[in-house]
């Protein structure tokens, strides 16, 4: 049995992604995980007069205790990745993000949605037209600047250079061929030039790091230099752990810097990593939490480091930590985007804030 309010759910947060009937729709799994969403998505799609199909994969092999981005279970199966390609929108359940076979599919024009928060998230964290028209305002701006400046009260002061990559606006929700989002996210991204990036960035208490999900209780310092990081200083154990996670990847282009935005989903919240609720209760539908709170919540500036090829680089290393900050302040081309943790422009800014 589905649960009633999930279809509702699904079936709300398709017809944003323009399911009507004519509209092909995949629901891809692995193993036994988030399948009352594959079947969600099925009889969502069926009562909006569109056709929809469920790919279920075999779980891949746990890595050697540590997510590695980019390897999927789609990765040497040239006949899913190919039927794949022939659909109008690929729910995602497994996350394909950072691969090579979703950069494939939308190249080919397909349109993929990452699902992977439970439905009390989904709901709470519901896409907006007003969200989207934020979004790609930020997005407009971004696109047009040369350098994108960031600093924190704790020391951060550093300046990216912007001339070889495009922007990307997530704003939960897609109906255009060719084009990734993530359901629940509110933010606007791209990335520094390969050797455009300097400067020092100081992970302050209270900041987050997505691939621990955990709050930084001690400062960590990262150095910059032409685009990776060069140093890492701090005594605690933050400091340590990221030592210590990024070493054991054995690759140096885990210290690459990767994408830079700011968040923008007013509905997201900064204290919600603490608040989550433990993956046995009945609110998580047996789907632990994996963050888009944390990426999205109004005013932070996402920092992040590893791989670029959600952009079109070269860089696909395993090793991927988002680290939403804090309390900044940003500027595109000297004007005055985010000052302290608050969005400035009129045109970003959500109702009441």
């Amino acid at each position: 049995m589905v649960d009633h309010d999930l279809v509702v759910t699904f079936k709300a947060q398709l017809a944003m992604c323009g399911v009507k009937p004519g509209v092909l729709v995949a629901a891809l799994t692995e193993g036994q995980t988030r399948q009352d969403y594959a079947q969600a998505t099925l009889i969502a799609t069926r009562e909006l007069g569109g056709e929809a199909f469920h790919v279920n994969l075999p779980p891949r092999t746990a890595g050697a205790g540590k997510f590695t981005t980019g390897k999927t279970p789609l990765e040497n199966n040239r006949p899913i990745v190919d039927t794949l390609k022939g659909v109008d929108l690929v729910m995602d359940f497994v996350g394909l993000l950072f691969s090579r076979e979703q950069n494939e599919m939308l190249d080919s024009g397909v349109r993929i949605l990452m699902v992977t928060e439970p439905l009390h998230v989904l709901k709470a964290l519901s896409s907006s037209k007003d969200l989207r028209r934020r979004v790609e305002y930020a997005g407009e701006l971004l696109t047009k600047a040369r350098t994108l400046r960031f600093t924190s009260p704790y020391g951060t002061d550093v300046t990216y250079k912007l001339n070889q990559y495009p922007v990307l606006t997530e704003y939960g929700y897609t109906d255009t061929p060719g084009r990734w989002d993530h359901w629940g996210c509110g933010f606007v991204l791209t990335s520094g030039d390969d050797d455009g990036v300097d400067g020092k960035v100081v992970l302050a208490p209270g900041d987050i790091t997505q691939v621990f999900q955990t709050y930084f209780t001690s400062p960590v310092t990262l150095t910059i230099e032409k685009g990776y990081v060069v140093d890492i200083a701090g005594d605690g154990v933050d400091a340590n752990l990221m030592r210590g996670y990024m070493e054991s990847f054995n690759d140096p282009r885990a210290y690459a810097v990767s994408h830079i935005g700011w968040g923008l989903n007013e509905k997201a919240k900064w204290h919600n990593l603490a608040t989550t609720k433990n993956a046995r209760s009945p609110a998580m539908h047996g789907h632990p939490e994996r963050g888009v709170n944390s990426l999205s919540f109004y005013g932070n500036v996402l920092f992040s480091l590893g791989p670029n090829t959600e952009v079109g680089g070269n860089n696909d290393t395993a090793c991927h930590i988002d680290l939403p900050m804090r309390n900044c302040s940003l500027w595109l081309d000297g004007e005055t985007v985010v000052e302290a943790g608050r969005i400035v422009v009129d045109e970003m800014r959500a109702p009441g804030f």
